[in-house]
């Protein structure tokens, strides 16, 4: 394992990189990130109970005949937070593919030889966008859809209220049995929508039985 020796508010990036001139390239790309090498998945496995990366770099082809992406799900088990980016020139474009894909999957899949550039800037935004900030946003989504669809159960309830106190008036003045159809082009709704309005305001009590004795084995379904 070797460790590089960074202020301590630096991003913390384990790289399992078995090449020594590809790692001289991290070192020299990502310098101002702690780096925390190792060669094999099975040491990075190992390892990552005593450290917490923010980001992994990973290799394919590691020591001693190691594959990296089958170290992916156990990387993602032990550190679901930490975006991993796949640098490989040995994966075929399906194998890229199901790098990327599933709940246990890689952020990124760059190739070999490595752009600087753009190993750089894919750093730079898995840091920012990925990982627990992607959690962060998931879980807002999450309770922003829950307030709208809270607000929209809520409008539905009153629109519904208030259109069955507007049948409950028409049919106390009304003599005869309420007209079905009529009251859904009045309210602009199906007749199912009236009937079950009718059935709740008779299990309140709000309207009488008699106005619409069939009630009970009224069929809502058109």
């Amino acid at each position: 394992m070797t460790t590089g020796s960074k202020a301590k508010d630096a991003a913390k990036i384990l790289i399992i990189e078995d090449d020594d001139l590809q790692y001289e390239i991290y070192e020299d790309a990502l310098s101002r990130y702690q780096l925390t090498r190792v060669m094999k998945g099975t040491e990075a496995i190992s390892l990552i109970p005593g450290i917490i990366p923010d980001a992994v770099i990973l290799d394919h082809v590691l020591a001693d005949g190691e594959l990296g992406l089958e170290f992916l799900p156990e990387l993602k088990e032990l550190q679901p937070f930490a975006p991993i980016i796949i640098v490989s020139g040995a994966l075929e474009v399906h194998q890229q593919f199901q790098a990327l894909q599933g709940p246990r999957r890689a952020h990124y899949c760059l190739p070999k030889p490595v752009d600087v550039h753009e190993l750089r800037r894919t750093v730079e935004t898995a840091l920012k966008e990925c990982g627990a900030a992607e959690v962060i946003r998931q879980f807002e989504a999450l309770e922003r859809s829950k307030r709208i669809d809270a607000h929209e159960l809520l409008s539905r309830s009153t629109d519904r209220l208030s259109r069955q106190n507007k049948i409950r008036d028409i049919i106390a003045k009304s003599e005869g049995r309420p007209n079905i159809s009529a009251l859904a082009r009045e309210f602009n709704v199906a007749r199912r929508t009236i009937i079950r309005d009718l059935q709740e305001l008779i299990r309140r009590g709000q309207v009488s039985p008699a106005k619409y004795p069939e009630w009970e084995n009224a069929d809502t379904e058109e």
